[in-house]
């Protein structure tokens, strides 16, 4: 059986992705599995480290201001449309797996017209623009919120959640091993700060002002800044002369970061808050507010109301996040109960139904 995943541009659609090819390989490791992205986004780095053959597509996505290279999207966008037509004829697909992305929208939609069936994964609680448009050929759409139904053929939907990485669901069994990983001292408090693979320029700056902070109450920092702001983090934490800040562009052992953290700062992705939940690690949310339709709010919004995280508007983030981040590191209890919230909303069997999902319509 032959299965293509397309998609990516963020850590958010590709680690998903790499997810349901991990499931679907684990249910028959002689599936072949090939990727799609966009040549120059990071999932031509990320999916071979994970071990699958990838290839790209020229498929750029349209500036939302005026540019020179929105002269250039349709000439890619066709282009990309051909190479995907060739790719569907050599590799002969039973199915295509779409995970929102550039590169899924010329893959699907080439599948599509050969009669391939296909799926697609929406991570958000706001469906993205590529895969708005590919429900209209979609055998099957998953879901990780409620209400897709607005965006989405009712009668195609599955609510699945979103699917993490297996390493992640035991990701308290990684602390010991954590602790050395990052240079830790065992003993210490540790606040771990992630703001997407790309980095959050709020949280960082926020951050670097407020170091002093966390290194006299003695708390250990595990920070991933992305790679913009690396340097300026690493001169930072140099010039704080504590060894208890621990910055890095990305993190690669997920698993061994929120094993080591009491208490987790982060964006509001959709893949963030359900790695999260999973792990059942106390958080303050601070959502993107540019995500489109403010759809991270959304995200967060859907754990506030179970109190199971906290949220802080990015607005006020540089005001009131240090504060709150060491009241909560600073309150036990409450962590107890966001954490024992959180755990409720998790889906740790997401893939799993994604993959069986992917493999009905093989059988079609």
């Amino acid at each position: 059986m032959r299965i293509i995943i397309s998609g990516g541009g963020t850590g958010g659609h590709i680690y998903p992705a790499i997810a349901i090819a991990n499931e679907l390989k684990a249910i028959d490791p002689t599936i072949e599995i090939l990727f799609v992205g966009a040549e120059g986004k990071m999932e031509m780095e990320k999916v071979p480290k994970a071990g699958y053959k990838i290839v790209g597509l020229p498929v750029v996505g349209i500036k939302r201001e005026l540019t020179l290279e929105n002269l250039a999207f349709p000439v890619k966008l066709g282009r990309s449309f051909m190479r995907a037509q060739q790719i569907i004829r050599d590799f002969k697909p039973n199915v295509a797996v779409g995970v929102g992305g550039y590169a899924s929208g010329p893959l699907l939609l080439a599948a599509s017209l050969k009669g391939i069936p296909t799926l697609i994964q929406e991570q958000n609680s706001y469906a993205g623009l590529t895969n708005k448009l590919l429900s209209r050929w979609a055998k099957t759409i998953c879901v990780a919120y409620p209400g897709m139904d607005k965006f989405f053929p009712a009668d195609k939907i599955i609510t699945t959640g979103n699917p993490v990485r297996k390493d992640i669901q035991f990701a308290e069994q990684q602390r010991e091993a954590g602790l050395p990983y990052f240079g830790l001292e065992p003993g210490r408090r540790t606040l771990l700060v992630i703001g997407g693979s790309q980095g959050a320029r709020t949280l960082n700056e926020t951050m670097e002002q407020g170091l002093s902070r966390f290194i006299e109450a003695g708390i250990q920092v595990v920070w991933q800044t992305g790679p913009q702001f690396i340097e300026r983090a690493r001169k930072a934490a140099a010039d704080a002369g504590s060894p208890l800040v621990k910055p890095y562009d990305f993190i690669y052992e997920m698993d061994k970061a929120y094993g080591v953290a009491e208490v987790v700062v982060s964006r509001a992705g959709a893949l963030s808050v359900s790695e999260l939940c999973l792990v059942g690690k106390p958080a303050i949310l601070v959502p993107f507010p540019a995500a489109t339709d403010d759809h991270q709010t959304k995200n967060a919004m859907s754990l506030v109301e179970h109190n199971a995280a906290l949220l802080i508007a990015d607005r006020a983030a540089r005001t009131e996040l240090i504060t709150a981040t060491l009241a909560l590191i600073d309150n036990p209890a409450q962590q107890q109960e966001l954490s024992k919230n959180m755990l409720k909303l998790a889906k740790p069997d997401a893939g799993r139904q994604i993959a069986e999902a992917v493999l009905n319509l093989a059988e079609l």
